[in-house]
């Protein structure tokens, strides 16, 4: 086995029907292990995904469609896990919805939305996974937060501050299991093309009469010197290596991964 092998392990990643959550849910199933899929979409595309992943990777896959704002669909999604294959060993946090308006203009629905999928989803999952993994006593906990997390934009205020809570949240999960085998990091991705960026990008597009390429150029130059998207394979890549064991001592950081944003 290398290093990285998951074999065996089991990984549950939310909101990984499509974006950074696919991809590293790919990443994750190419070192062996399971995949337990989360997210919205047509039953059949994800039926056709879990197809897809587990011949191309010789996994296995399951799908549970719990509604990441509420608690007892998570509770029933990580029972679904610990029946299906014996409960999660690499949690990923991913699920996050955006809405952008100035604070004043916020409609409080979208607010309380925001910080409950963002955030307080990764509270319900982790505090259900952790007593399997400290039996175990190994486990990954990897919280997708953002450079949204490290610094703020204006007109993100809910996503902001969740993604500033889950890097907090993130560090007291590492001190708690500080000396067991489980670790728990955040990953905090620059613009990464997603649909969710995407939308983003066409809204910009409209609103400046510009084509598509022009618009995702002036949305990178504002914040990513490096010019370009990060990739969903690359923050797989990051996951898998915190999953390896070189990351055995890696615990409570926020790893940017976003072409500079946070250098400036």
């Amino acid at each position: 086995m290398s290093a990285t092998s998951l074999k065996g392990k089991t990984a549950l990643v939310t909101g990984s029907t499509s974006g950074i959550g696919l991809g590293i849910a790919r990443s994750l199933a190419a070192e062996g292990a399971n995949i337990v899929f989360n997210g919205f979409g047509d039953r059949q595309e994800i039926q056709a995904l879990q197809t897809a992943v587990e011949n191309e990777f010789d996994v296995k896959t399951a799908y549970h469609n719990a509604d990441m704002s509420k608690a007892a669909e998570i509770e029933a999604m990580m029972n679904f896990a610990s029946t299906t294959f014996g409960g999660v060993d690499i949690l990923v946090n991913n699920a996050g919805i955006q809405h952008v308006a100035n604070i004043e203009d916020f409609p409080v629905e979208k607010w309380d939305a925001i910080i409950a999928i963002n955030l307080t989803s990764s509270f319900h999952t982790t505090r259900l996974a952790l007593p399997s993994m400290k039996q175990k006593n190994w486990g990954r906990i990897i919280n997708l937060a953002s450079v949204h997390g490290l610094v703020a934009s204006a007109q993100k205020s809910a996503y902001v501050a969740a993604k500033h809570g889950l890097v907090g949240f993130t560090k007291t999960t590492a001190l708690e299991t500080a000396d067991t085998g489980i670790t728990c990091n955040a990953i905090c991705p620059g613009w990464v093309l997603t649909p969710l960026v995407q939308k983003q990008v066409d809204d910009r597009a409209a609103k400046e009469g510009v084509d598509n390429d022009t618009a995702k150029k002036r949305l990178l130059a504002e914040k990513q010197p490096s010019g370009e998207f990060v990739t969903p394979e690359q923050l797989g890549a990051l996951a898998v290596f915190f999953c390896s064991e070189a990351g055995n001592q890696i615990r409570g950081v926020a790893w940017n991964m976003d072409g500079g944003w946070v250098a400036q």
